[in-house]
């Protein structure tokens, strides 16, 4: 297995330029896709789970056009792709996975969508119950419940609401919300439970009505889809930077010194962004500027007890950032992280992970059905080899650790590839 030894560190300082937003960059290549019109989509993120997308949609028949750094051009097929029979491999690209089955249950041909083995241990039982209560045609091809799956032409019925459960994935109700305009009828979902990740929504109604469907929504009990809606392109849209990766960097400036991180502001559509106000909360000192946000040295790292529904994806910075925490007892150093099921059904396991590699490097780790608690040694313990699970987040994370003085070795660096290929590069300008 090829390993990453990053030296011990004591210092963060410089600035970095965000790659695109993942959740974005798929949700508007699938937009663009559908949309009556051609889209130029600019900082579109380069990575495996975007190439997934993409390489997906030409299968489908779309034609997506590379036209410089990062800028694609996508000819829309105006709600029907051309292609009425294809086998897409979709990696463990859950944000391309997810919509994807919804649209092509929606679509009037026969496809089967299939993934590397940890995909087809994410369940998508309840997007594919939604789907099915429309009428659409979807089987199992392996596991009930899960990838892969074998979808076929329907005769969709959408009279009365679908119901969907919203504390499993967020991404079930995103892929709902996207496809229902294609079927051209007045559509209702109801949300079942408590609806987990709502920034993630917050940011796929946005990219709807931006391609000109807006969508009616009950608080987060119930969203509605007006008949006769339609996909259409804006003819040009940016890619905001990846919120979820901005925490690395944010963190490293509240533990050791001063980043600044472009491409984002305040006024991101991307719930993470909020991670800043967790990074104050553990006694950061954060800024913001128009296309940037500035992250300095703690005069002290509090611990924190957090709800961390809002951020689910950037709360795995919050588990290492607990490592630094300082006080005069073990209680007053214990950080809480609550709220974090949604974890357990990511790339991999995501609280059993972490909690391991946590104790890897000295920490008390308690690990809850929903949260984790987590109490810093004393001191790091050096030359740690931490696993990544083949989970981009996991070798992010832990790369922070290096700041806490102590060597660390990373296995599988090239995880990251998923959604920050350079990652470890950019790390490294910035640590000392």
């Amino acid at each position: 297995m090829e390993q990453l030894h990053l030296p011990a560190a004591s210092q963060a300082q410089g600035n970095i330029t965000l790659p695109g937003s993942k959740s974005i960059s798929n949700r508007t290549l699938l937009l663009a896709a559908l949309a009556d019109g051609i889209t130029e989509i600019h900082d579109l993120l380069d990575s495996d789970d975007t190439s997934r997308m993409l390489e997906s949609l030409a299968i489908l028949g779309v034609n997506c056009e590379n036209i410089g750094k990062n800028t694609w051009r996508v000819t829309g097929c105006n709600g029907n792709f051309p292609n009425k029979k294809a086998a897409l491999f979709l990696g463990n690209a859950g944000t391309a996975f997810r919509p994807l089955t919804a649209a092509l249950a929606f679509s009037g041909g026969h496809y089967q969508l299939s993934g590397v083995a940890r995909m087809h241990e994410r369940p998508i039982g309840d997007l594919v119950d939604a789907l099915r209560q429309a009428g659409a045609h979807i089987e199992y091809a392996a596991n009930d419940g899960f990838p892969p799956l074998n979808i076929s032409s329907a005769k969709l019925d959408l009279s009365k609401p679908l119901q969907i459960r919203g504390d499993v994935s967020s991404q079930f109700l995103t892929a709902l919300l996207m496809a229902l305009p294609l079927s051209g009828q007045e559509a209702k979902i109801e949300v079942i439970g408590e609806l987990i990740s709502k920034p993630y929504i917050e940011i796929t109604l946005n990219l709807m009505a931006k391609f000109g469907v807006k969508v009616n929504r009950n608080k987060w009990l119930s969203f509605s889809i007006p008949a006769n809606s339609k996909y259409q392109s804006p003819k040009s849209i940016y890619v905001e930077g990846d919120a979820s990766s901005a925490s690395y960097f944010l963190a490293a400036g509240a533990i050791a010194g001063d980043v600044q991180v472009k491409g984002l502001s305040k006024n991101s559509i991307q719930g993470d962004v909020r991670f800043a106000e967790a990074i104050e909360l553990m006694g950061g000192k954060i800024s913001f500027g128009e296309n940037h946000i500035q992250s300095q040295k703690a005069h002290q790292i509090k611990a924190i007890d957090l709800d961390c529904n809002h951020i689910p994806d950037a709360a795995m910075t919050l588990a290492i950032m607990a490592l630094f925490a300082q006080g005069n007892s073990d209680q007053e150093r214990t950080t809480t992280l609550r709220n974090i099921a949604s974890w357990r059904v990511k790339e991999t396991d995501r609280l059993t992970a972490m909690a391991t590699e946590l104790r890897k490097v000295g920490a008390t780790v308690v690990e809850g059905a929903d949260y984790l608690t987590i109490t810093p040694p004393a001191q790091l313990t050096p030359n740690a080899v931490i696993d990544t699970y083949d989970d981009h987040r996991m070798a992010m994370c832990f790369s922070l650790v290096s700041l806490g003085g102590v060597p660390i070795t990373i296995n599988d660096p090239k995880c990251v590839n998923k959604t920050f290929p350079n990652y470890f590069d950019e790390f490294k300008k910035l640590v000392s």
